[in-house]
């Protein structure tokens, strides 16, 4: 395999093929492009012009590298021109029989030292090869979209792939200035192996009615920092590619988790496919545009149950982090608030704790040192629930402990006047249970923040069976009177983010388990390919892994769903006391404090 990669031949030039066709020519590398339809060849040429006089606009590229680049390209309508390539990438539609195709004839172009690269993100390379008259020299390489933007190449070896066409093509990511990741061949690799499997989560709460699309994109986008909700990142995609992804998966795993969800197959059928054919799970302004339109499911503005009861003074019940972040928001908001913690010194120190957040907020100029003060004088700290008699909102941020929490609302209920709302900060909790301990269930909502309470920008709205709408309309206006963004969901394990974060997060550590990758090849993946601002492990690890187990067992329990089921090295991890960054070690080690 001595071939030197400086003729590369890219076959199928849709978006993808063009990207990578892009990103090799801007390299230095010559590109044959190859495509059976002339317009498809016209349209990548005219996307390289494009792309790259907006680099010299920019100030990116020069004229004349310009100019340079654009000679490098050249397109075919027959694989015959790939005759000289050292490396062909193959980027046709995700079938087995078209690719197969593809490279049984190339077999009989090529030199039999060329290297042939698949770019599926869904089908086997193993059987791609098997078919090959020279199986050791075919091999995966997964750009992901678009390509010359997003740093992640997954690099796939199959049981017959020769080590040497592995550092050939991982030297050139490597040159294209890409990070490659080595992984086996299964179906999804690292990065889609996680993505999809949340995206199909995503979908089926879609379809059960649990959440909007924009609050379950919303909930996502804020509450995690992704850069796009899943149900639009599925529009982008294509519905269609991500129903036969999810088929390959389940084809392999078995897990219920990857059997696509029905309104996958429903949408593909009826070719509404996302934003190349302009409408998906949203409706599009035209085929192959991002420009989202109004259509039947678009919210109607405002919210039933009419602007809900008025809201002047909030009472937070609890001393931590969360209590205090909770407390500091509302009162920098102009609330008057009543911090009731279990005795008065707990009060002080929550207080204490908001003024040096309030100090550094000052220090870094989002406010004024008068606003800071006003904040301040705005909270008064109390040793008793008796002092959150007059509130007309409660919240209580005490322990995820369903016992101490009942025991604190049967007590809100007999302090908080009548028409007070009653609102729990749980994550993982059943809000009715709460809503149960008092006489009132009506009042009691769910208002679960995220932290830090102050810098977070979601609140998922969580209503009970039981719970009025006119509680959750005041819910919703106070969120929105805080500047926070609220989403609605019904009372169920998990609520949104959770429910589509931990299972992600326990898949990626069956990954680890099974040997299929590293830590640090996950974690750079989804990073790199996924725009996750934080790899799964070092999410776990700020988390708290014990944290993270006790959400993962209330998923199990509620859903019953085996692919659930906590991952043991979890379980050992915690039972071992490696809890993550607190104790100093987790999934990696951490210096101690």
């Amino acid at each position: 395999m001595d071939i030197p990669l400086s003729t590369i031949a890219v076959v199928g030039l849709g978006t993808m093929g063009t990207g990578i066709a892009e990103v090799l020519t801007r390299a230095g590398h010559e590109v044959i492009g190859i495509d059976i339809s002339d317009a498809a060849a016209l349209r990548a040429a005219a996307a390289l012009d494009a792309s790259t006089a907006r680099a010299v606009e920019r100030g990116r590229l020069g004229e004349e590298e310009r100019r340079t680049v654009l000679a490098r390209f050249r397109t075919f309508s027959d694989l015959r021109a790939a005759a000289d390539a050292g490396l062909v990438i193959e980027v046709v539609p995700e079938s087995y029989e078209t690719k197969q195709r593809v490279f049984r004839e190339l077999d009989t172009i090529v030199s039999p030292a060329t290297i042939l690269a698949t770019g599926t993100n869904a089908l086997s390379v193993t059987r791609l090869a098997a078919d090959s008259a020279h199986p050791e020299r075919v091999l995966g390489l997964h750009f992901f979209n678009p390509a010359p933007a997003m740093k992640l190449v997954e690099v796939v070896s199959s049981v017959l792939t020769s080590p040497q066409a592995v550092a050939a093509v991982t030297a050139l990511a490597r040159e294209l200035g890409k990070e490659p990741v080595a992984v086996g061949d299964r179906p999804g690799f690292v990065a889609d192996g996680l993505l999809f499997g949340y995206l199909n989560q995503a979908a089926a709460m879609f379809e059960a009615k649990y959440a909007s699309r924009e609050d379950i994109d919303a909930a996502m986008r804020l509450g995690c920092g992704l850069p796009m909700g899943p149900l639009a990142l599925i529009d982008l995609i294509g519905v269609d590619t991500a129903r036969t992804v999810l088929e390959a998966m389940y084809a392999a795993s078995h897990d219920r988790l990857h059997a696509p969800a029905p309104v996958l197959g429903q949408l593909s059928e009826a070719g509404l496919t996302g934003r190349k054919s302009g409408r998906g799970f949203y409706t599009y302004e035209a085929p192959g545009s991002g420009t989202v339109v109004p259509d039947a499911l678009t919210p109607r503005a405002g919210r039933e149950g009419g602007a809900g009861r008025p809201v002047c003074s909030v009472g937070v019940a609890g001393s931590g982090t969360m209590a205090s972040g909770i407390a500091e928001v509302f009162a920098t908001a102009g609330y008057d608030v009543v911090l009731a913690a279990r005795t008065p010194e707990k009060a002080e120190c929550a207080v204490s704790r908001i003024a040096k957040s309030l100090d550094r907020s000052v220090g870094k100029g989002r406010m004024t040192a008068e606003a800071r003060a006003d904040a301040l004088a705005r909270i008064t700290p109390a040793g008793s629930l008796d002092a959150l008699s007059g509130v007309d909102l409660a919240i209580e941020a005490v322990a995820e402990d369903l016992e101490v929490k009942q025991r604190l609302f049967a007590a809100l209920d007999k302090v908080c006047r009548p028409g007070a709302v009653l609102a729990t900060t749980t994550s993982s909790l059943p809000v009715i249970a709460c809503a149960r301990a008092t006489s009132r269930p009506w009042d009691v909502v769910g208002m679960h923040f995220f932290n830090p309470a102050p810098a977070m920008k979601l609140v998922e709205v969580v209503r009970t069976v039981l719970t009025s709408d006119e509680a959750v309309a005041t819910v919703h206006a106070v969120s929105t009177a805080v500047r926070k963004h609220p989403v609605d969901c019904g009372d169920r394990a998990g609520f949104i983010v959770n429910a589509l974060l931990f299972p992600y997060l326990n898949n990626a550590i069956k990954m680890v388990e099974e040997h299929y990758a590293t830590l640090d090849d996950i974690d750079a993946a989804m990073r790199l390919g996924g725009g996750y601002p934080m790899g799964p492990f070092e999410l776990l690890d700020v988390v708290g892994l014990d944290v993270s187990l006790a959400i993962e067992r209330v998923l199990h329990r509620a859903f019953r769903d085996p692919g659930l089921a906590p991952a043991p090295l979890l379980e050992h991890l915690v039972a071992a006391g490696c809890l993550g960054r607190k104790t100093g070690r987790g999934f990696r080690e951490y210096a101690r404090r």
